[in-house]
């Protein structure tokens, strides 16, 4: 590694032609055999671009002048692009990018799972390019050489928190608060002991979580409860682990989002994961059921199942759903949404999914559909339960097309499933991250 950064750069502008683009959202050129990744080049495009990096299989460099523009080339709406690391492609159309991110996925089929599917599902996007975000970590660093705060994600290809003014990808009520925030903690006496703000949104609440690495003072308390009162924001605070989440104020906020489609409402805790994008996570709900093709006579299984989030809307179709998480607080949520939504066929269990399973209880039940819904790790540890509990049908969500193609290649060629389906959904519009999902029926 350290010699790899030692290697000469070219000192002159190089021209080039990109080929494609890479899963984190470059352009990819080949130089005398070699692959060069280059930020802000767009497939197509003839580019003049400066090293930044070589290594012994590829080389890194940037943009700085585009000769022929891509007809998907767009002007970027933030004024931070390019330095924030929170998004890699708003200089690309919105309808480039999703078909980008479906080439992504096809591609990973082919060269992970040596699987492709029968038919590819039109893309699931949503109106909500901009303003969609409800989940985040934004880093908080105090420069004194800045005389302030920075608050946001981090420059691009570094660990430094980038100096953004606002954010147009975070919902609106947050992403506005940038400037304001980084005001709020320069006034503070921990203005250097405050590393990161999670950022939790309901439908109609947000929660603002400060984690402190000292206490606050009265006046700090006092600042940060008028600051929410005025921007109408609960704040909360974190000392430790997440066990150590606490409001400031003294009630603590009740944060839920609605399922219409389901008469559903679900409530979660601030630092609960949820899906980011509140809109396209009603649209996925609806194709995960369209296909796994309910019926009354169903026994589902729902594999990390969170708070319930696809658990309950399956429930109102089947006969029994059971829902099984490796996070137990999450598991209390689940329960909790099922009894104030008046479910009564759901069960649910805690497990961890990557582990041995064999003295579970449920994996002595049968079930005829199953859905999957795993971190960016994938499945694979329980793929091989699938067939001895009689799955015919499997709808699987996936936030990392590697992990899926890795573990549709195990479905298909050991465990004698079809790839029927699959497409890709536009969870995170403006970056490369590719959430996508996949049918499969027993052959």
């Amino acid at each position: 590694m350290g010699r790899s950064r030692r290697r000469k750069l070219p000192p002159d502008p190089v021209l080039t032609k990109v080929d494609t683009l890479s899963h984190d959202g470059r352009g990819v050129a080949h130089i005398d055999g070699k692959a060069v990744f280059i930020h802000g080049a767009l497939p197509g495009e003839t580019v003049n671009f400066r090293y930044t990096r070589t290594q012994k299989n590829f080389d890194e460099g940037e943009a700085i002048e585009i000769l022929n523009p891509s007809p998907d080339r767009v002007t970027p709406e933030c004024p931070h692009f390019g330095l924030c690391g929170g998004c890699s492609l708003q200089h690309q159309s919105a309808e480039a990018q999703i078909l980008s991110k479906q080439t992504a996925l096809l591609d990973a089929f082919t060269r992970i799972g040596k699987v492709q599917p029968a038919t590819i599902l039109p893309p699931l996007v949503s109106n909500d390019a901009f303003g969609y975000r409800r989940k985040a970590r934004l880093g908080v660093k105090y420069v004194a050489k800045k005389g302030k705060v920075l608050v946001g994600f981090r420059e691009r290809g570094t660990p430094y928190v980038a100096d953004l003014s606002q954010c147009l990808i975070l919902h609106p009520k947050v992403g506005q608060l940038i400037t304001p925030l980084s005001d709020l903690i320069g006034s503070l006496s921990i203005k250097e002991r405050i590393p990161q703000i999670e950022v939790a949104m309901g439908d109609s609440d947000c929660v603002l979580i400060f984690r402190l690495l000292a206490p606050l003072s009265a006046t700090d308390t006092e600042q940060l409860l008028v600051f929410g009162a005025e921007k109408g924001v609960a704040i909360y605070t974190q000392s430790g682990g997440p066990d150590t989440v606490t409001p400031l104020q003294s009630q603590p906020i009740d944060l839920h989002y609605d399922l219409p489609a389901y008469g559903l409402t679900l409530h979660f805790l601030p630092n609960d994961f949820t899906q980011v994008n509140s809109a396209l996570n009603r649209v996925m709900i609806e194709r995960a059921l369209g296909l796994l093709d309910l019926g009354s006579e169903d026994r589902v299984l729902d594999l990390f199942c969170g708070l319930g989030n696809f658990t309950l809307p399956i429930a109102k179709s089947v006969k029994e759903v059971v829902g099984v998480e490796g996070d137990a607080g999450l598991v209390a949520r689940a329960r909790e949404n099922a009894l104030g939504n008046g479910v009564h066929n759901s069960r649910y269990y805690t497990a961890n999914l990557y582990e041995s399973l064999q003295k579970e209880p449920w994996l002595r039940e049968r079930f005829n559909k199953v859905l999957l819904d795993p971190p960016r790790s994938g499945a694979v540890e329980v793929l091989e339960h699938l067939p001895k509990l009689g799955i015919e049908r499997i709808v699987y969500v996936s936030c990392y097309p590697g992990t899926l193609a890795r573990d549709a290649g195990e479905l298909v060629n050991k465990h004698g499933y079809r790839l029927v389906s699959a497409g890709v959904m536009d969870m995170f519009p403006h970056t490369a991250h590719v959430e996508s999902i996949a049918l499969f029926e027993k052959s």
